[in-house]
């Protein structure tokens, strides 16, 4: 149930004094109030008591929004109609972010708000002192009745609800009851999600109610025994977390680490990935955020003293290793959580690394050894949370899940192992290691370790399903295509400039689009896209749209590396001539020199699969794919190196734009 911190009739709501109704809003926010906050507060009153004379329905002010943490001036629900409000008192302009503002506040709603989906919702931005209104009702290609936001100044807010009855006017009513009771199930992405654990120590606020939801907590709820175990116990046991894509596999692991951050309880953990684009977009992110957090509280601190209290609950998995190569003690941690296990190095490349970048001629150890060995200099006890997704290698020299496995059979035999059952299916690759290590240490099954439902798209859990049989050329994904409906559009073009125009036109409010291509997309140089050319991800993923380095620009693009274990809400994939379709089946190439080699390898076609499957799945929301037409008089873009791709996925079904 969303709540809000004064709600009435009309008919009521215009009854009460000014005074009443702001110290009702007061008293109920439980905080303490700025001169201008309660100034605005009475103008908004005043303002509606002149507007709503006319009209019977309720009224909430304060409306809260938990994904975003923030709140609706004021919802009201006049018949059939749900205008979110957002009154920026004295302001003489319609400035883009307060548009966005109160666009995404509608769009929070329509997404996640059960009795919104349905509902016809009017967001509508007040500039009080504005000299002119842009009251006119346009809908947009999602047909979802979530129209795009009204513009008026204090005026004109009469004639603006005014004409949103004329065009929508209808005799079935909303329930004020019912709409403001309806569950409300958000999906937040992994930014948000890890901001708003690292502040408050947990999701549920922010996140499903549903399936999704339910999961996660069983999986957190058997993690935080097993630690209970182990402590009491002096055990040492590592747990193997396995999931669909999107599950939301990092959403535990942040979890888990978000709740021992107090080390003055001895038992603190740490969050390691390999994935360094997603390190320093999380750390980023939660120092932007506790820089602003502190202000807003009067404090003062720097940017970097924020990053340094950042480092304690996310750090890279190398800088983990380098520390403890230097310092032979036992961590400081006695829980560490490996986000994306399976790519982790084998000993080769591990050995290789440290040789040749780190004057390490004596290591010979493999990653997940060496990090094992960490956490076993504890005397007493520790827990490992490896969390593990299939057929994600994307990198040469990651191991797969098995030389985790291995190492504990070979050097950690006392310890404990809790393991998915699912980590038997094939694409793992880790059957035989775990027969082996039952041989000579404990190993327990548990259900609870696998995460079953997709929480990454909102829209669709079928998305994940869709790529898997596009890329293993299953017959299935006409059907699983169909399942999709128009929840979750995929459209295919041959031009970049119309899908840029499409993402532009299929993104509303602050949602976030961009480029994703191959890391061996060599050959799009002639559209503009340099995948050799660096960009930041940090500013490609954080900044606005008034930045040029950000995805919006749709100058830059990210590869696999970059968005692996990350999420845009639309996405433009754009195809090259490193992944082929043929009758055969996906063909897979190298670009050398000036001209396309055929990979035999069969790792190095599985890399280069999974590098697509990465891409594929990024968008929330939506996604264009696009396959260039190539050009004859080049021979490194003949035309049919992308022809037989694009009719294979026409022939699934995709529209064509």
């Amino acid at each position: 149930m969303l709540n809000f911190y004064y709600s009435d009739t009309i008919r009521d709501f215009l009854k009460k004094s000014t005074q009443t109704i702001v110290g009702e809003i007061a008293t109920n926010s439980r905080t303490g109030h700025i001169t201008t906050e309660l100034f605005a507060w009475e103008g908004q009153i005043e303002i509606l008591k002149n507007v709503l004379f006319k009209y019977d329905g309720s009224l909430f002010f304060e409306f809260s929004i938990p994904r975003m943490g923030k709140r609706v001036d004021c919802l009201l629900i006049i018949e059939n109609l749900v205008f979110i409000i957002e009154f920026k008192v004295g302001e003489k302009n319609y400035l883009k972010h307060d548009i966005e503002q109160v666009w995404d506040y509608a769009l929070d709603l329509k997404n996640f708000h059960k009795p919104s989906h349905d509902s016809i919702l009017i967001p509508v931005l007040v500039a009080t002192k504005a000299k002119d209104s842009f009251v006119e009702i346009l809908s947009t290609s999602h047909n979802d009745n979530l129209v795009k936001p009204l513009k008026c100044n204090a005026e004109n807010l009469a004639h603006c609800i005014a004409s949103a009855f004329n065009f929508f006017r209808d005799n079935e009513h909303i329930n004020s009851e019912r709409f403001i009771t309806g569950s409300y199930s958000p999906t937040p992405t992994i930014i948000e999600a890890a901001v708003s654990m690292y502040n408050n120590h947990n999701v549920e606020e922010i996140t499903r109610s549903d399936a999704g939801a339910t999961n996660l907590k069983v999986t957190t709820s058997y993690i935080s025994k097993t630690i209970d175990y182990a402590k009491s116990n002096n055990k040492k046991v590592i747990c193997f977390v396995t999931g669909v894509p999107g599950a939301g596999k990092t959403l535990v692991g942040l979890k888990v680490a978000a709740e021992h951050l107090d080390r003055k309880k001895g038992n603190s953990s740490v969050f390691l990935s390999g994935n360094k684009p997603l390190v320093d977009i999380l750390q980023e992110a939660l120092t932007r955020d506790k820089v602003v957090q502190e202000k807003l509280k009067g404090n003062r601190i720097t940017k970097k003293a924020a990053k340094e209290s950042v480092k304690a609950f996310i750090q890279i998995i190398h800088h983990y290793r380098d520390e403890y190569l230097r310092d032979k003690k036992a961590p400081y941690d006695h829980i560490a959580i490996f986000d994306e296990a399976q790519r982790a190095w084998t000993r080769e490349q591990t050995v290789k690394f440290m040789r040749e970048k780190k004057n390490q001629p004596n290591f010979q150890f493999s990653e997940p050894e060496f990090l094992i060995s960490c956490l076993n200099r504890h005397k007493d006890w520790a827990v490992i949370i490896c969390l593990v997704g299939g057929g994600q290698e994307i990198n040469t020299g990651e191991a797969g899940i098995q030389e985790w496995i291995e190492a504990i059979d070979n050097e950690f035999p006392d310890w404990e192992t809790r393991i998915s059952a699912n980590l038997y299916a094939k694409e793992y690759d880790a059957i035989k290691a775990i027969e082996k290590l039952k041989l000579k240490s404990r190993v327990v099954f548990n259900e609870s370790l696998h995460l079953s439902v997709s929480m990454r798209s909102f829209r669709a859990e079928y998305v994940s399903k869709l790529v898997k049989e596009i890329l293993d050329v299953d017959k299935n994904a006409n059907n699983t295509l169909r399942l999709l409906n128009d929840k979750y559009p995929i459209v295919i073009t041959r031009d970049i400039e119309t899908a840029k125009n499409w993402l532009k036109e299929k993104a509303r409010g602050s949602e976030r689009y961009g480029i994703v291509v191959s890391s061996q997309a060599y050959r799009l140089k002639p559209l503009a896209m340099d995948v050799r050319s660096p960009i930041n991800h940090v500013n490609w993923f954080l900044n606005g749209k008034d930045d040029i380095r950000s995805s919006y620009f749709l100058e830059d693009v990210a590869t696999e590396f970059q968005v692996q274990g990350l999420e845009l809400d639309w996405a433009c994939v754009t195809w090259d001539g490193d992944l082929r379709y043929s009758e055969e089946g996906w063909q897979s190439y190298s670009f050398k020199g000036n001209k396309w080699q055929n990979i035999h390898k069969e790792d190095r076609k599985k890399y280069l699969l999974n590098a697509y499957r990465v891409l594929l799945t990024r968008a929330r929301q939506g996604m264009v794919i696009v396959i260039p037409e190539g050009n004859s008089d080049d021979h490194t873009r003949n035309p049919k190196f992308y022809n037989p791709t694009f009719e294979y996925l026409k022939s699934i079904g995709l529209k064509v734009l």
